[in-house]
């Protein structure tokens, strides 16, 4: 029991990441998976009173409940595939256009149904997972020829033990394996646990050597999952990609996608990176979004000898930072297998070579440069030791994915920017990815309320156009003296070069639509544990996803 309770609850975990990434809200996908499953185990302990042979039935139930919980992903991520493939096979039987997109209601339907497949799967494997402890207690009154007084006490203590040592191990080792193979190391038990059980008890069990031949047949479906398994996810993942991907990888924290496409206006491939689905930058045009990270914190900033980058594991941003006459820049990011493949010098990891040396390339070897500091961690925790080393920055880049996951919420808190706000010079300035200005104005305008909560004296916004994104905005602050644009509206000439950025075009950027701002007095502080932002982000991209929906 104490095993099998371990492989139900890794089961949970299992479907509730895997729907996380289907379904692009991980927070509600989780408690959602783990509430359909719960639900779905009581009524299958109710619907174990129909099996009259307890033995017999608990035999068949371990091989059921390894088939599905081993195939489960690989069945979703086929019809996933499938569903989002139509429209391409239509288009080529009839010949349509490769610039016409179908998107009917029949296909719309089919890709919405499919992505919901992770709770239908959850609710089958909830129901037989269910059944499990109904059975094993009349089994055990069988075998011992009696009632059993502390019967449900020992099957649920060792059912909740196992559950926690399942949860441990989740966390520990599955969690940083592909997710196939941790559903096939998982089923592995449940099939030896039914092997255990045939042979102890096969006298009891009708039909005994046929289950023997689906154990055995389960075991060789096992072995070819775990070697094959990983390349099929892959490939049925690249589906979801209008271009070609070129590498994936599942990170310990996250999903790593690179896609590939070729233009007749550029003379190198287009490289894109997506993170658990979402694009994170386009090489045709990060030097936009970057450039307009980077110059106008540095032009506010009057020195530039220390900058410190939390986020921006590509590089990129410390790539621009290095162009001015910096001593040091110092870079946090979580994700260590990120940063080794955006050039990091890390023996622990080691990806392909040539996707590595594209990747250098397009960050001009930043995390190669002497004048590097690359930290691998949490930033919300080396934030607070960089403040016990009392360590101070110039200019603080602030370059972290947009507040899509309840575990980023906190580094757009007001507790963190009051960190940051104390590792900051007198006289330097701090810029903040601020999300889109225009798909999700609440969560956009929460940044810079919560920036001034913190303390800053000057916190203003600007925007710009990204080709790859659409309207694009960021935070900036200071702590004293003049406003990040009085300051940038002082300089006479650009200290160094820029491709995109000028004067006159920084500027302009501050400029914001008639009554753009006249709801930030109902917009609330990002208080540390409150999720605020969160919710303002989530509700705005669900209403965009509607809009585009109709």
């Amino acid at each position: 029991m104490a095993v099998l309770a371990g492989c139900g609850l890794i089961y949970e975990y299992l479907l509730s990441h895997y729907a996380g990434r289907v379904l692009g809200s991980v927070e509600s996908a989780i408690y959602a998976m783990i509430g359909t499953m719960i639900v779905a185990m009581g009524m299958g302990a109710f619907l174990a009173r129909w099996f009259k042979d307890a033995f017999t039935a608990f035999a068949w139930l371990e091989s059921i409940i390894a088939l599905i919980g081993m195939g489960c992903i690989l069945a979703i991520a086929s019809i996933i595939a499938v569903s989002y493939s139509l429209p391409h096979l239509f288009s080529s039987i009839f010949n349509i256009p490769p610039d016409v997109i179908l998107n009917g209601y029949v296909f719309q339907k089919l890709q919405e149904w499919s992505r919901f497949l992770p709770y239908v799967f959850g609710l089958i494997l909830g129901l037989f997972i269910g059944m499990e402890i109904p059975l094993i207690a009349r089994i055990r009154q069988h075998v011992y020829g009696r009632f059993l007084e502390n019967n449900a006490g020992t099957i649920y203590g060792a059912d909740y033990i196992g559950a926690g040592i399942g949860a441990a191990i989740w966390v520990s080792i599955m969690l940083a394996m592909p997710i196939m193979q941790a559903a096939a190391w998982t089923a592995l038990f449940n099939i030896i646990a039914g092997l255990a059980f045939l042979w102890r008890y096969h006298s009891y069990v009708r039909f005994a050597k046929l289950l023997l031949v689906c154990h055995i047949l389960l075991l060789v479906l096992f072995a070819f999952i775990l070697q094959f398994g990983s390349s099929w996810m892959d490939n049925l993942s690249n589906v979801l990609y209008k271009d070609k991907v070129i590498y994936s990888q599942a990170t310990k924290y996250q999903h790593v996608v690179l896609t590939e496409r070729l233009s007749k206006n550029q003379p190198q491939p287009i490289t894109d990176l997506y993170l658990n689905g979402r694009l994170q930058f386009s090489s045709v045009d990060e030097q936009i979004y970057h450039s307009m990270l980077v110059y106008p914190a540095m032009l506010a900033s009057n020195r530039h000898d220390r900058v410190l980058i939390i986020g921006g594991g590509d590089g990129l941003a410390m790539r621009d930072v290095l162009k001015w006459p910096v001593e040091e820049v110092t870079l946090i990011d979580l994700d260590g297998q990120l940063l080794n493949l955006f050039g990091h010098k890390d023996n622990q990891y080691t990806p392909p070579e040539d996707i590595k040396q594209r990747l250098v390339a397009l960050n001009n070897e930043s995390m190669h440069d002497p004048r590097a500091n690359i930290i691998v961690g949490d930033a919300f925790l080396e934030v607070e030791k960089l403040l016990d080393q009392s360590k101070q920055f110039d200019t603080i880049l602030i370059d972290l994915p947009d507040p899509n996951h309840p575990d980023l919420n906190k580094m757009y808190s007001d507790y963190f920017y009051n960190h940051v706000r104390q590792l900051l010079a007198p006289d330097g300035a701090m810029a903040v990815q601020s999300t889109s200005p225009y798909h999700a104005k609440k969560a956009f305008l929460s940044i810079a309320k919560t920036v001034k909560a913190a303390g800053f004296d000057y916190v203003e916004q600007y925007q710009q156009n990204i080709p790859s994104f659409g309207q694009w905005g960021w935070t900036i602050a200071t702590k004293m003296g003049q406003s990040p644009s009085a300051r940038i509206s002082n300089i006479t000439d650009m200290p160094v070069p820029s491709r995109w950025i000028s004067k006159k075009y920084l500027l302009a950027s501050f400029a914001f639509p008639n009554n753009y701002f006249e709801q930030v007095n109902d917009i609330e502080v990002n208080r540390l544990g409150s999720g605020r932002l969160y919710d303002y982000y989530r509700a705005a991209w669900q209403i965009e996803s509607e809009l585009y929906k109709n």
